[in-house]
């Protein structure tokens, strides 16, 4: 698709295509206040897909949050209406040309992402790190490397999108994500709090994401809780309805836990944590949303490593490197998740101490 309209040097609109996962749509929203220090009259609109849209519809920096309506599409081809869906896809490609944005960022770098981008016929069109060959859709492509713009022996969480943020223009530090909290969420999310008794100091056990080799020992979390108890904060579990059982399992191993995993829609889960004492959690989105929200985290990371610190002395992210380490999907310890067992539960408490006073000075 090509486009005879000339690349403005102030792009009027900008659209962010970022379709998933959760941790990445949050980690990735720094890129709204970067590009707005650099072109503060643009009007930033966000693609992405429904699962993470609550992430986003709350912000009033973003000027549209348009969602990707994949499922709709996959529906009416798997029920053999084929053309339907190919009508409909192409309505939708019509609309995002319609838009005439300036400017399209795609930090995800996939193929999917990277049609998206191309359909909007867009003169400048931008992403990083391009996988799956979608380089080929686009006019430029990022690709930062260690000790581009960050600490490569500590990479500081989010550091790949930040490195877009300067490569488009912006300054270093203008890069925070930016996660809004909706008055409505806060007001459910406090409501269903004070119904379970869970007083106004709290911290949040993010246990749960989607491989096993990212979860910290379960047993652990009975003897956390216990520690966090003697600093004067409610231990509290979160997470989604998939993770019941293990929430169930954690929960039953100390009384202490108040458990409310899958009791929230994902914009009371970020009412929730912003107002959170503390957040332990593993690599995990709601580790990522208390970062974002500028609350005492600490995070467990073992089988990945993508950040080693955060963005100031509130966020600790502790990690073991071992001969094996990162695995990543490929885990070669045979379940023992060795990685893991490096960070005790003395370790852990000693980092909980060390932000909590962080965030007081």
């Amino acid at each position: 698709m090509s486009t005879n309209r000339p690349v403005p040097s102030d792009p009027d609109r900008i659209l962010i295509v970022r379709l998933s996962a959760l941790g990445d749509v949050v980690l990735s929203s720094g890129l709204i206040p970067s590009l707005l220090s650099r072109w503060p009259k643009a009007q930033i609109t966000w693609l992405v897909e429904p699962a993470a849209a609550p992430l986003l519809k709350h912000n009033p920096r973003l000027h549209e949050v348009i969602v990707l309506p994949t499922a709709e599409w996959k529906n009416l081809w798997r029920a053999g209406k084929r053309l339907q869906a190919l009508r409909e896809i192409w309505r939708f490609r019509a609309s995002l040309r319609a838009a005439r944005f300036d400017l399209v960022i795609d930090p995800q770098g996939l193929l999917k992402s990277g049609l998206m981008a191309w359909f909007t016929g867009a003169p400048r069109r931008v992403n990083l790190k391009p996988r799956e060959s979608s380089q080929w859709l686009m006019h430029e492509s990022v690709r930062p490397g260690p000790g581009v713009g960050i600490d490569a022996t500590l990479p500081i969480v989010a550091h790949e999108y930040r490195d877009l943020a300067v490569y488009l223009g912006a300054a270093s530090d203008s890069y925070r994500m930016d996660l809004a909290v909706g008055e409505a969420a806060r007001q459910l999310a406090s409501a269903r709090l004070e119904q379970a008794k869970v007083g106004s100091r709290y911290a949040v056990l993010a246990a749960f994401t989607t491989r096993p080799q990212k979860h910290w020992i379960e047993s652990n979390w009975a003897a956390l809780a216990d520690g966090l108890l003697a600093q004067g904060l409610t231990p509290l579990l979160l997470g989604g309805p998939s993770d019941l059982p293990a929430a169930q399992r954690i929960a039953a191993s100390n009384p202490a836990i108040v458990n409310l995993v899958g009791q929230f829609k994902l914009d009371e889960t970020v009412a929730v944590i912003s107002r959170a004492s503390l957040l332990v959690g593993v690599d995990t989105g709601l580790s990522h949303m208390a970062i974002a929200l500028n609350i005492p985290t600490v995070a467990l990371f073992g089988s990945t490593t993508p950040y080693l610190r955060g963005p100031d002395a509130r966020t600790q992210v502790l990690y073991e490197r071992l001969d094996c380490s990162p695995c990543n999907r490929k885990p070669t310890c045979h379940g023992r998740f060795d990685c893991m067992r490096q960070l005790d539960v003395a370790r852990v408490l000693k980092a909980t101490s060390e932000v909590r006073q962080a965030s007081t000075l």
